[in-house]
């Protein structure tokens, strides 16, 4: 059957094709000039042009590199019109985007304007005094109560938690004003006040200033943030014996986010030809509210990142920094359910697994143990190129880097994220008398600190600090033990046994098979297949195209074991052409029961009935 869609979302689009390569600048490529020794700069970035090229990048998203103290990585920006020294200048910004452009590349800038830094001249102004024109730019109340009823610190005016240390409010006191301020991240964050159409114009007139510099468009940082509920009121207690609990419900896509972001659609995006938009947003997976802001007629944004699955092992309600147990099914069903949420309605789909806020996918997904790490990133690459939506692609994803190894670092020598940090100093502080909570602690971070994202990338294995920075110079961030057998250099070499290909070499072929077949793996229908099945994620993908008509079966065993998948009846196939146990075509049966080895994945084509 021939998907048929009374809708735009097989309307050929640049933005829905593009392969997005995201780049956490401060790890990605240092330079011999670098005014901060040890850190990545744009001329770094800029040097490796023609190995994203390569690999199949169409834009770069980079994380941001404006002004900033780096309380947070940068995502907190003391001037959004100036680039911060340790990443260099202006003028190497514009040689980037110039750089792209020659090679038919784009863009895409990280928008960071929920909160900005408290170094930033517009908190500057507003916190000088209650009279300040700029005091209403930010969020500002009284104490609930002066002495915090008992003669102590002045009371928050409500129970939120600091998103990045929920031991801590979300509102923090300012002696000389006597009033808090909200700043849901950290202290060094302030949340700007977008009830005040000052701040948005402000806002749209950055947006204007990087679009006319040649920027292709923008990742919205927590975007859905924006808009909060104007009585402030308690957050429902989830954590019983904290007391500041999680505030989502009162200012994840608040009453007003929707008419903002349509006034940033007509105000900026819309005077620019095909900007791509993708919102972090993160607490919301109702389909209807997110169809709201990615429905081919909102007006809004082009996609969002769901989070859906990579909050898979996060507890319902709970903070980022916990566990729970998942299993195939429940990713199975997280995918399959956003595929056809977005062809149904009419949405657009961002794919990704990883991203700077998350741990490593072949640690999370598969066994990122040096028998089967290759194999598990490649099963990963062979399931998200194959899905609809635009594909975004994490530094390092592409090599197959994995976690930091379980305890091998010290968490406060080696460890740099201020959300592990804070982490880190609660446990200590709550358990530290108790060593079996504290394991506990220490197996989170393990399992989810940001830094396992963030260490440096792996370019060589001959030289020191991984070719990510010059010999003899420290990086900012410590580079990973096993670089020596994981890096660029030597999986862009061709294997030498000839029925095997790097991971790195299989993330470009399977890129430039996505590409070549569109009209299937990125416009096509979705339709999973044997969801019970507890280990086996298949599905089927049919061309949009109705003079081509194909239908490929994309086969996943997610386990570490000898399964057995039956190709459902009426299937036959015509080839296996593509897996990522083998270099070439795969011999599978054209029907029946297809046996699958340990993390292996396969994708079929199969015979069309003629008539």
């Amino acid at each position: 059957m021939v998907l048929v869609v009374h809708n735009s979302y097989a309307t050929p689009r640049w933005w829905k094709e593009a392969v997005v390569y995201q780049v956490y600048p401060a790890s990605f490529q240092s330079d011999p000039g670098a005014t901060t020794p040890g850190w990545g700069t744009l001329r770094g970035l800029t040097s490796r042009l023609d190995y994203l090229q390569a690999l199949g990048a169409d834009v770069v998203w980079s994380s941001p590199i404006l002004q900033s103290p780096q309380a947070d990585m940068g995502y907190d920006i003391s001037d959004y019109k100036a680039i911060d020294a340790r990443y260099g200048t202006l003028a190497d910004a514009d040689e980037l985007i110039a750089q792209l452009r020659a090679r038919g590349m784009r863009l895409m800038m990280d928008l960071v304007v929920n909160h900005t830094s408290c170094e930033h001249e517009w908190f500057r102004e507003s916190r000088a005094s209650r009279d300040s024109p700029k005091r209403d730019w930010y969020i500002w109340k009284k104490p609930r109560s002066a002495d915090g009823g008992d003669g102590g610190a002045p009371e928050p005016p409500n129970n939120w938690a600091q998103i990045l240390g929920e031991a801590n409010s979300a509102w923090h006191y300012d002696e000389a004003t006597g009033e808090f301020y909200l700043g849901l991240f950290t202290p060094e964050q302030p949340d700007l006040n977008w009830e005040n159409p000052e701040v948005r114009a402000a806002v749209w007139d950055v947006m204007h200033f990087w679009m006319q510099r040649g920027a292709a468009g923008f990742r919205m940082d927590v975007i859905n943030l924006i808009s909060k509920d104007p009585t402030f009121p308690d957050a429902k207690v989830t954590l019983p014996g904290q007391k500041y609990q999680p505030g989502t419900a009162h200012y994840a896509n608040g009453p007003r986010l929707h008419e903002y972001l349509g006034e940033m659609h007509r105000s900026v995006l819309a005077r620019y030809d095909e900007t791509i938009t993708v919102g972090e947003m993160p607490g919301v997976s109702d389909a209807g509210e997110i169809l709201r802001t990615v429905g081919a007629r909102a007006g809004e944004l082009r996609m969002i990142f769901i989070f859906d699955l990579v909050d898979i092992d996060r507890p319902a309600g709970g903070v980022r920094m916990a566990l729970k147990p998942w299993d195939a099914k429940e990713m199975k069903a997280v995918v399959a359910r956003w595929q056809r949420v977005m062809i149904e309605g009419d949405g657009w789909n961002s794919v990704f697994i990883e991203n700077h806020d998350n741990p490593r996918s072949v640690s999370r997904y598969a066994d990122d143990g040096d028998a089967w790490r290759e194999k598990g990133a490649k099963l990963l690459a062979l399931l998200q190129t194959t899905l609809g939506g635009t594909l975004f692609v994490y530094q390092g994803e592409e090599i197959g880097m994995r976690n930091i190894p379980a305890g091998a670092w010290d968490v406060e020598e080696d460890f740099k994220d201020v959300e592990t940090v804070n982490y880190w100093k609660k446990s200590r502080a709550l358990y530290g008398d108790d060593p079996e909570r504290l394991d506990h602690a220490r197996a989170v971070i393990d399992a989810k600190a940001r830094d396992h994202a963030r260490t440096p990338m792996q370019w060589t294995a001959g030289s020191e600090n991984a070719g990510f920075c010059e010999p003899g110079v420290r990086p900012w961030m410590r580079v990973m033990d096993d670089y020596a057998t994981v890096n660029v250099e030597a999986q862009l070499r061709e294997d030498n046994d000839g029925n095997d290909l790097s991971v790195w070499r299989f993330w470009q072929r399977a890129l430039r098979d996505r590409k070549d077949h569109k009209d299937v793996f990125v416009y096509g229908d979705f339709e999973e297949l044997t969801h019970e099945h507890p280990q086996v994620f298949a599905y089927l993908r049919t061309s949009s195209s109705s003079s081509k008509g194909e239908r490929w079966v994309v086969v996943l065993n997610f386990s570490g074991r000898h399964v057995e998948w039956d190709l459902p009846g009426g299937f036959q196939v015509e080839a296996w052409p593509r897996g990522n146990y083998a270099r070439g075509p795969i011999g599978k049966p054209r029907t029946g029961m297809v046996p699958l080895k340990p993390w292996e994945g396969v994708l079929g084509k199969l015979v069309v009935a003629s008539g």
